[in-house]
């Protein structure tokens, strides 16, 4: 039986890069994320992600126009930040292969929970497209009173695969985390969502099945930077060499 995320990829263990949307302006907003889209497509990167890191949801349409026009042929995602509506919304006008939503169980109270799953189940019905879905992700909060365990279990049914991060950005997710989610959900797709690098994607790729990458792909391997192209060969790199050798 396939996955919906996974299957969206022809390679093993896919990488994703971020679009943080940095810039002094829209315009040089526009114009980085278009630079650092063909940096990350053209070195092997399987993926980018539009995100309102940076900049804000007017920032994000023309970039997210600019992949639907441009790389019908690739894969892309989005992730609205503080709006999950909108991440649905602007992924299916835009024709994104996946979104990411950064807290998809174990993020409100028990009470909350229930029209927050109804929410899930109503956009999982008009959206075609594959769910990341963080729990106990970095900035944000934990208010179910569930088990990891429960929270996870339940993440299982809202979304396609879950990412797992430590508490900030660029912060190494340690393999402690990484191994915990693996024993709780078996054979379910796992994604490190934060401080995946060249130098420890080796170990992480042995249990997680992807990596989200933002900050190690930068000039100052910091979220502020921009995206350095030799930086994301020497992950790449690392990542098929570990690929082969499975």
């Amino acid at each position: 039986m396939g996955n919906k995320f996974l299957d969206l990829f022809n390679t093993k263990k896919p990488v994703i890069g971020m679009i943080h949307l940095k810039g002094n302006n829209d315009e040089e907003v526009f114009e980085i994320a278009k630079k650092e889209i063909d940096d990350f497509y053209n070195n092997g990167v399987d993926a980018v992600i539009v995100e309102n890191y940076f900049g804000t949801y007017h920032n994000m349409l023309p970039v997210l126009e600019y992949l639907q026009e441009n790389f019908k042929d690739h894969i892309y995602g989005v992730n609205c930040l503080y709006m999950n509506t909108m991440t649905f919304e602007l992924a299916i006008k835009y024709d994104a292969d996946f979104v990411q939503i950064d807290a998809i169980s174990g993020h409100v109270i028990e009470r909350e929970d229930i029209s927050y799953a109804e929410f899930i189940k109503l956009y999982r019905s008009r959206y075609s497209g594959a769910i990341i879905g963080g729990v106990r992700f970095k900035h944000c909060p934990y208010l179910s009173g569930r088990t990891l365990e429960e929270d996870l279990k339940i993440a299982m049914t809202r979304c396609d695969a879950i990412a797992v991060s430590q508490d900030e950005t660029g912060q190494e997710t340690s393999m402690d985390k990484i191994r915990e989610f693996r024993n709780i959900i078996g054979d379910f797709p796992l994604i490190v969502g934060a401080g995946m690098t060249a130098e420890n994607c080796k170990k992480q790729f042995a249990v997680a099945d992807g990596g989200i990458v933002g900050s190690y792909f930068k000039d100052t391997y910091e979220a502020t930077g921009i995206v350095d192209p030799e930086h994301v060969k020497k992950l790449i790199h690392n990542r098929d060499e570990f690929v082969k050798g499975e």
